[in-house]
């Protein structure tokens, strides 16, 4: 009994006790809170008043006035995070060389160690890539290799490798990044071909062979390592492992064939098989009605036949799938067919239309929907590989 009465005694000093220091430490919580909040600069709050506003000439001349305040005095905002707000400020505003000053100054600072000095390093860097100075930027970069920074380091070398067409380097830095959830293999695959593309050009068959081999062993899906390889092949007069590097094409993706047609056609042609090459690509089209075959078809089965079998051939490949090409060629067949009074109404028809397919008839990439009259590999608009449709389409 006693024992019990002595447990509620307890309980009742010992609950007082608790309350009174839980409200004293939130006493002091509050006044470091408000002291703290009293040391802020009202320069600070005009900032990003500004800033809301989208008022960055206002914001910046604010934030710069506050940088000076904590030189000046001692407050508890650090000169290193208002330097950096204050730099990627200037970089925003296009004032680059303010930018990398302020960037630079806090640099020199001996205090400035670790972490902190790391993500200086790398917002220098983009200080330097945003105004043109690539080299100094890429040397900011690589300073950066093993530490907390190196994967967004890299991630920002890979684009300038790709922007000075440093492909050994791209394939190295897309391999160092590459991982589960982004294995890099269509840009390292490009970036194969791209060397192929460059040995072609020089004629160094061997270089080229061996680079889209490895652009295949990176993506065995990539087109443009086959397309190549056609291309190769086709230089040494062996067409038919031009055609079979270029009919391999249908098994990757068979949107891919419009391009390499003619290229295929001739591989035939030189083997004097111009007839099996037409019936290939006639193939091609009556199992993949989108793709982009119809003109070539027609010209290469009028200097095959003659024109009423070339207007049959067409004409059948049309119905099967309308389109503006389609229909424009279609005009084009039947226009020697129709009736005197008919004939100046029907070109006048045609002319609009292919007008029209010029200008709407283009190549689109489907991430960011940039629109081109020109194929690109690699979209010139958000540099994504890949993207743009094989096929031209109506936008």
């Amino acid at each position: 009994m006693d024992n019990i009465d002595l447990g509620w005694w307890l309980l009742l000093f010992i609950l007082p006790f608790f309350f009174a220091l839980g409200w004293f430490a939130a006493r002091i919580d509050m006044k470091i809170v408000l002291k703290q909040a009293k040391s802020i600069p009202d320069g600070l709050y005009q900032s990003l008043d500004a800033l809301i506003d989208r008022k960055t000439n206002t914001a910046a001349l604010a934030l710069s006035e506050v940088v000076e305040q904590t030189q000046d005095a001692k407050t508890d905002i650090t000169a290193y995070e208002l330097g950096l707000s204050l730099g990627k400020l200037y970089r925003l505003r296009g004032e680059n060389d303010k930018a990398i000053a302020l960037h630079q100054k806090l640099l020199k600072s001996p205090d400035l160690v670790g972490e902190r000095r790391h993500i200086l390093q790398f917002e220098l860097g983009q200080d330097f890539q945003q105004a043109g100075l690539v080299d100094r930027a890429e040397q900011q970069f690589e300073q950066l290799a093993n530490t907390e920074m190196a994967k967004d380091a890299d991630e920002v070398l890979l684009n300038i490798y790709q922007q000075d067409r440093d492909w050994q380097k791209a394939i190295a830095t897309a391999t160092k990044l590459a991982h589960d959830e982004t294995t890099y293999q269509f840009e390292i695959a490009q970036f194969y071909c791209e060397l192929a593309q460059a040995a072609l050009f020089r004629s160094d068959y061997d270089t080229a062979r061996n680079h889209t081999r490895a652009a295949l062993i990176a993506n065995r899906k990539c087109t443009r390592a086959n397309m190549i390889l056609g291309d190769i092949e086709s230089k040494q007069n062996h067409f038919q492992a031009a055609i079979d590097a270029y009919s391999a094409i249908e098994q990757q993706n068979h949107d891919y064939l419009s391009m390499v047609g003619e290229r295929l056609f001739d591989a035939y042609a030189a083997l004097n098989k111009s007839s099996e090459g037409l019936d290939v690509l006639l193939g091609y089209m009556k199992t993949f009605p989108h793709l982009d075959l119809i003109n070539l078809i027609y010209e290469k089965a009028v200097l095959l036949y003659d024109e009423h079998k070339a207007a049959e051939m067409t004409v059948d490949l049309v119905r099967q799938l309308p389109n503006l090409i389609g229909v424009y060629r279609l005009i084009s067949i039947k226009i020697s067919d129709l009736p005197n009074q008919w004939k100046m109404d029907a070109d006048m028809i045609r002319s609009v239309i292919g007008r029209y397919v010029q200008k709407s008839m283009m190549y689109r990439c489907r991430h960011c929907h940039f629109k081109s009259q020109v194929f690109f590999w690699h979209c010139p608009a958000c540099n994504r590989w890949e993207t743009f449709t094989p096929n031209r389409i109506e936008v």
